[in-house]
């Protein structure tokens, strides 16, 4: 998702040419309709999968927007021109560890037109892209009328527990929320969404892993306002231009990571506990708290989230 604005940029400032683009066979489906890429090359896990494909091409020049060692094998094995950016990884390192903060005030999506640059290509300020299939756009007059007027749509998944909004809490907010709720998130959230759905009452649908991430990405799309973790339908709404509120645990928007709507700071509401002394406590995040206590996500109160969906 974030890489969407290079490609875009890629496609419409340089003149004519081809962009390929390689991923792992699980992200394809965010990429498979953008209408600025020629042609997806996957892997399950290892570069080899692909590597004798990849050299039948006989590319320009690479751009490695992952910068890690799969992303420079490939680099090696074709032999050709490439740029890549700045991953600010010792300057992570240290806001995590040391909590020395070296931070640049830069979202991910302006460091990675940095692999961009001697080509000539600028960052054209239109966000990010996202888009749906017609087969997977979700015809919302198959869920009840209560959900046909409007929705909030509430993802309460995520990669790692510690940045996850606790399920009491959200079971609260939606107790508190005077409007139809529904949950968004993968096959494995389905068993919570059930709980709080059972609990918060008719007003709550659970789409948790019933749907496909396109339809998902549909269901995104048509919502009022989106709530979210710091996860991948957060940056999806973003492509749409959706107000979002978002829920920040143990990772930090400084890390370069918050919805990323370009001159429209109205859409973006970022809810977090500023100055405790154990976060960040990771880049990524972990399956419990390590500190036991889960403050940062504990006291984010419910009724500041509830105030910010009437406005």
């Amino acid at each position: 998702m974030l890489t969407t604005p290079v490609i875009r940029c890629l496609k419409t400032q340089f003149g004519d040419m081809e962009i390929h683009f390689l991923t792992k066979k699980v992200f394809k489906p965010v990429l498979i309709n953008n209408p600025y890429i020629d042609k997806i090359f996957t892997i399950e896990n290892k570069i080899d999968e692909v590597i004798a494909a990849l050299k039948k091409e006989s590319y320009f020049h690479i751009i490695d927007l992952h910068k890690n060692f799969r992303s420079k094998g490939v680099i090696l094995k074709l032999k050709k021109s490439s740029s890549s950016f700045n991953k600010i990884n010792v300057k992570k390192w240290l806001v995590v560890n040391l909590k020395i903060d070296k931070l640049p005030p830069v979202h991910i999506v302006d460091r990675y037109f940095q692999a961009v640059e001697k080509l000539g290509i600028k960052n054209d300020g239109k966000g990010l892209d996202y888009f749906i299939p017609q087969k997977d756009e979700v015809d919302l007059k198959t869920f009840l009328q209560l959900f046909q007027s409007g929705y909030i749509g509430w993802v309460i998944g995520g990669m790692h527990f510690t940045k996850m909004f606790p399920e009491e809490k959200i079971i609260e907010a939606c107790q508190k929320i005077n409007k139809p709720i529904v949950l968004l998130g993968g096959k494995s959230d389905f068993d919570k969404g059930e709980r709080i759905r059972k609990i918060a009452g008719e007003k709550v649908f659970n789409a948790c892993g019933k749907y496909s991430i396109n339809q998902s990405a549909s269901l995104v799309r048509q919502a009022d306002k989106i709530i979210t973790n710091d996860t991948g339908l957060m940056h999806i709404a973003a492509a749409f231009k959706k107000e979002i509120i978002s829920l920040w645990g143990n990772t930090i928007p400084e890390f370069g990571m918050y919805p990323y709507i370009p001159g429209d700071e109205n859409k973006s509401h970022i809810l977090e506990i500023k100055n405790l002394s154990c976060r960040p406590c990771s880049k990524l995040g972990f399956e419990k708290c390590p500190k036991r206590h889960f403050d940062c996500m504990e006291k984010i109160e419910v009724n500041r989230l509830v105030d910010l969906i009437g406005q």
